[in-house]
């Protein structure tokens, strides 16, 4: 079920020096996805052997704290129970991703104690916008169901956008801030134009610093913590 491997990350979980490992499937076809080779081109992505990376965090638990497991959509995957008991066996911590299309899931593994920190894709405000940004309609509901279940439990987490000119207006995202209120934690990704899934998104200048601060300021007094990541490096290139 892993199907890529960054050894060390120290972007994908605020604080915390990571191991992350990729799932290929997926049940979005969102356009600026960068990880769409996975599940376009499986045939490329051969699985990778799990005890070779289990030895490769056990090698090196004197500075890495623990294990972010992405994808594609992570909670699809039938042994991803499995993985995440070998992973907490070892003494580590682990981050989830997920786009929220199974809340029964994201419950299970909470409540059994195999996650420490999730972090919840919110594609667009939970309406008939959804899909121009995660490239099919979901199930509202299963989606609010995963952030309330989010919101009332214990579980440390946050709701990230990936901000994508000519998708999302200053309009959507402040509405999403909106909705999730003044308890949670906001993150504001600068979208990469380097190979997201739509070819023609390659042409799209991402939002720039000036934009990126307006939206954010405009979010702020929504949220209870809003940070955005990707911005420095992205915006001196244009």
């Amino acid at each position: 079920m892993i199907h890529g491997i960054t050894p060390t990350s120290f972007l994908d979980w605020d604080g915390q020096i990571v191991t992350v490992l990729y799932t290929s499937r997926c049940n979005f076809k969102c356009p600026f996805c960068h990880n769409w080779g996975f599940m376009e081109n499986p045939d490329e992505y051969p699985e990778k052997d799990w005890q070779k990376i289990k030895e490769y965090l056990e090698e090196h638990d004197d500075f890495l704290d623990g294990v972010c497991i992405t994808g594609g959509e992570p909670t699809l995957e039938s042994g991803l129970e499995d993985l995440l008991k070998d992973i907490k066996n070892m003494g580590m911590k682990v981050k989830l991703d997920t786009n929220g299309t199974r809340p029964d899931i994201l419950k299970d593994l909470v409540e059994k104690g195999l996650v420490d920190y999730i972090a919840m894709d919110f594609k667009m405000p939970l309406d008939e916008r959804y899909s121009s940004a995660a490239g099919i309609q979901p199930d509202i509901e299963k989606l609010k169901s995963s952030i309330e279940f989010l919101r009332d439990s214990d579980i440390a987490h946050e709701f990230r956008i990936t901000v994508v000119p000519t998708i999302h207006t200053k309009e959507d995202i402040v509405d999403i801030a909106k909705y999730l209120g003044k308890d949670e934690y906001l993150v504001l990704q600068q979208f990469n134009p380097a190979n997201p899934w739509d070819p023609e998104l390659k042409k799209v200048k991402p939002f720039t610093h000036e934009e990126i601060m307006d939206i954010a300021s405009a979010c702020e007094e929504h949220v209870g913590k809003l940070k955005i990541r990707g911005l420095k490096e992205l915006t001196e290139s244009y």
